[in-house]
């Protein structure tokens, strides 16, 4: 009698199941750390320094702030006071904050077009290739690696009625102002100081975006019969355009934050013609002890930035190569 081939596999299924069941259960597990773990952890490791640092001196510093803000805070009579919304209605209410808000517009952008167009104009002329402009270079560079506040109390003695800038002009015949004096000159001074000590920086990065744009393109440009402002205007200004936002982004933040300046050499005057906003919310805050008025300001003052720092970011499509 022949065997029921049904049965036979009814038979042997069930076998075969619990033998793979036998190998899977003897087979070793995974190890959990796992050559893709190590490197994660490794990584996590290596930039937990630096988390640390953004939590504890960025994040925490801006929710204190923020906090503050919402307080009226009185260090000399050891009061803290909850006042809501308060301190944010006084700014609406402030009669010298449109004045100051006025004179920091006023500041940046006159940094800020100085800065951009003297820096690319370095940069062009330092990027011939001829001798001894490796010294032009780093003489220029020089003076972003002065410290700030000797840099400007040194311009304080030139700029001063009888200091050296006065000295050159009676040379040449000219009666100067008391630069640091005058409502105009006293902000074109400042702006001037802060131009000469930083445009090294911009200059350096402009002279790098130069070197990296390809000499083909202008060869070709001048066998077309394309002067020097079409090729400066078509090849180079939309090949280094990157680097324009850079650095645009990093000054106009820069001008946004000015104190040291401002401090040394005219104290916010005459009147409030050179009280940028950062040196308000120093006076309010740690001259006239109102903690939470100035707290309230160094929030506008981050809403300012982000916000220009946004749009700029916002506008790059539309003028940044390689960004359409």
């Amino acid at each position: 009698m022949r065997p029921d081939p049904v049965a036979a596999g009814a038979l042997t299924v069930p076998a075969q199941t619990t033998t793979m069941a036998a190998h899977a259960a003897a087979a070793p597990r995974a190890p959990f750390w796992t050559m893709r773990r190590r490197d994660a952890l490794a990584g996590y490791l290596f930039v937990a320094p630096q988390l640390a640092g953004v939590a504890l001196f960025v994040l925490m510093p801006l929710a204190l702030v923020a906090w503050y803000s919402l307080h009226e805070w009185n260090v000399l009579a050891g009061s803290f006071d909850y006042v809501g919304d308060g301190n944010y209605r006084l700014l609406l209410q402030d009669p010298e904050l449109p004045g100051v808000l006025g004179a920091t517009a006023l500041f940046s952008i006159g940094l800020v077009v100085l800065n951009l167009s003297l820096a690319l104009l370095l940069a062009v002329l330092l990027n011939q290739r001829l001798r001894g402009m490796t010294v032009f270079r780093a003489l220029f560079f020089s003076p972003v690696v002065v410290s700030l506040v000797a840099w400007t109390i040194v311009w304080g003695f030139l700029l001063q009625k009888d200091g050296g800038i006065n000295g050159i002009l009676a040379v040449l015949g000219v009666t100067g102002p008391n630069w640091l004096r005058g409502e105009t000159s006293a902000m074109l001074s400042v702006i001037v100081v802060q131009v000469f000590k930083n445009v090294g920086l911009n200059m350096v990065l402009f002279l790098a975006a130069l070197q990296t744009v390809p000499r083909d393109l202008y060869e070709a440009a001048r066998i077309e019969g394309a002067g020097r402002f079409a090729q400066f205007r078509r090849i180079t200004l939309p090949l280094i355009s990157p680097t324009i936002l850079l650095t645009s982004i990093i000054t106009i933040v820069g001008s946004l934050q000015v104190f040291a300046q401002i401090a040394v050499l005219t104290q916010g005057g005459p009147g409030i013609s050179t009280t940028v906003l950062v040196y308000y919310l120093y006076q309010q805050a740690f001259q006239f002890h109102a903690f939470g008025y100035g707290s309230a300001l160094a929030v506008l003052l981050f809403a300012i930035v982000a916000v220009l720092t946004f749009a700029q970011w916002q506008l790059r499509k539309r003028w940044v190569f390689h960004e359409g």
